[in-house]
């Protein structure tokens, strides 16, 4: 292969794309084949190289082998070095193809019939492309993964005669996020946050766990606005929480998606309801002429409808069995990436996650954790995550302001939506949904059982209304446990100096030993 890029004489790379290698080396796998056919698109999170030493070193996103790791410098090499050291990037392999076409594929899988690599390329140059090769069906050769389920996460899937191939993604060609098993996912699954989060509620009370329940519900709710920056009236908060407590009861599809943009908007004047028919993008507008200036220019409305079914296709049937979280991060993000709406796609975003967990069993019956709470105290991380995609893909947009202070995308982006590395996104969730469960979840439940003990105590030393007792909890909590002069001298000057002591010991007993 011929490469594009500048390279030394000797043919070793020391920068690649602007990422610099930890020593001079020959590009390997996606890298090669990238610089060779002149790729456009986000690069792979690990590319590889050999090095001319005997040491292996991964650092700045390089994984850097020995000398004998080198591939055959051919299509066929690197696309097999890239198939079995790096799992599969299908936006880099769609692009590949659609630059190699046709003919080339058909001779690496002519040289090879029955060589297992040989064949998943195949079937994955017809999965991503739509068109079929010039070859006759396989009939020999043992059945192959499309995909590693060593290096990433798979389903079962259906066996592919024509390739002797188990198509084992998690999508399909138009959604197919996929996730790589790093330590930290595999840790966290080993874990069994599921199973801790039914052992956590297990003793407590019924009527405790249904109060703790129905907090925890609206403080998502009102998270979920927080994070847009949107402060609505509490009768929409309830709303909106009502609805994230249905969330996996009603299978998802557009329709359901449509009747979820209605409950979170309110009032739709100024909005129009439906996909959009036009452009959209995040981001900010030039004060002096209105001009748009994105962080994140959104999918094209002529793609939404495919793009849309292809992620209604991946929550109700295709991700069946990944890993709830993995498939939730999955989901929801790619919806917020496509942003399919014209308003409100954040806050459904977010209600996709509680959609998935909900309807694969992961969180107890009745309970939501608190999602949108912890991503809002991990704000920056979240907008970290978010630009883990959104950022790669910004130039290569290519995109016009419209008079009305919107975009008009000018390409085919469709595949930058639909095939993106969703690892640092299921990580994140993972991350927020151990803090609901090991924080939110306990601190709640055990807050309820000090305040009922604390009201039961001020009852039997001063009898007064359930309501003026839950408004000196209040107080107390707000002064750090002890009544301030203007809540002794006006809502509560009918306590005794005594009464008012005592109160304010009983307080501190019961939360700083319960809570």
């Amino acid at each position: 292969m011929s490469p594009t890029a500048d390279h030394q004489s000797s043919g070793l790379v020391t920068v690649f794309r602007e990422r610099r290698l930890p020593e001079p080396g020959h590009l390997a796998g996606y890298a090669a084949l990238i610089d060779t056919y002149g790729l456009e698109g986000p690069l792979p999170g690990l590319l590889h190289a050999t090095g001319e030493r005997h040491r292996a070193a991964r650092t700045g996103g390089w994984q850097l082998l020995t000398p004998r790791h080198a591939p055959n410098d051919s299509l066929a090499g690197h696309l097999t070095f890239a198939l079995k050291r790096e799992g599969l990037d299908l936006l880099v392999l769609k692009r590949l193809f659609r630059a190699t076409g046709p003919k080339p594929i058909e001779q690496l899988v002519r040289a090879q019939p029955t060589g297992a690599y040989a064949r998943r390329i195949w079937f994955l140059y017809e999965w991503l492309t739509g068109d079929t090769l010039d070859l006759p069906d396989a009939t020999r050769g043992s059945y192959s993964d499309a995909l590693d389920p060593k290096l990433q996460f798979a389903v079962a899937g259906e066996r592919s005669p024509r390739h002797r191939v188990h198509d084992n993604l998690p999508g399909t060609s138009d959604f197919c996020p996929l996730v790589f098993r790093t330590p930290a996912l595999e840790e966290a699954i080993d874990q069994d946050l599921a199973k801790r989060a039914r052992d956590a509620v297990a003793p407590v009370p019924a009527d405790i766990l249904a109060r703790a329940a129905a907090f925890l519900l609206l403080e998502d709710s009102k998270s979920s606005f927080a994070i847009e920056g949107e402060q609505p009236p509490q009768s929409r908060i309830v709303r909106w929480g009502q609805a994230i407590g249905q969330a996996g009861a009603t299978p998802l599809d557009l329709a359901e998606l449509l009747r979820l943009q209605r409950l979170v908007i309110g009032d739709a004047r100024f909005v129009s309801l439906g996909l959009r028919t036009e452009g959209g993008f995040v981001g900010q507008h030039d004060r002096r002429t209105g001009a748009a200036i994105p962080d994140h220019v959104s999918a094209r409305h002529e793609d939404l409808p495919f793009l849309v079914e292809g992620l209604v296709a991946f929550t109700q049937e295709s991700s069946r069995e990944l890993d709830p979280v993995v498939a939730a991060a999955c989901a929801a993000f790619g919806f917020v990436y496509v942003h399919p709406f014209e308003d409100g796609n954040g806050r459904i975003h977010r209600f996709l996650i509680h959609h998935v967990l909900a309807e694969r069993g992961f969180n107890p019956p009745g309970l939501v954790f608190p999602i949108s709470a912890a991503i809002l105290r991990h704000i920056g991380d979240y907008r970290t995550t978010l630009e883990t995609h959104s950022r790669p893909i910004l130039p290569l947009i290519e995109w016009e302001p419209t008079e009305s202070g919107n975009v008009r995308v000018l390409n085919n982006t469709a595949d930058l939506y639909r095939f993106f590395d969703a690892t640092p996104h299921a990580e994140f969730l993972y991350r927020c949904v151990q803090e609901t469960i090991e924080e939110d979840l306990p601190q709640e439940t055990a807050l309820l059982q000090a305040y009922d003990s604390f009201s039961n105590r001020v009852q039997v030393l001063v009898d007064m209304p359930s309501a003026t007792t839950d408004l000196l909890f209040r107080f107390l909590r707000k002064n750090g446990g002890s009544l301030s002069k203007r809540a002794r001298e006006r809502e509560f000057a009918s306590l005794t100096e005594e009464e008012a002591a005592t109160i304010e010991t009983l307080y501190r007993e019961e939360f700083s030993r319960n809570a």
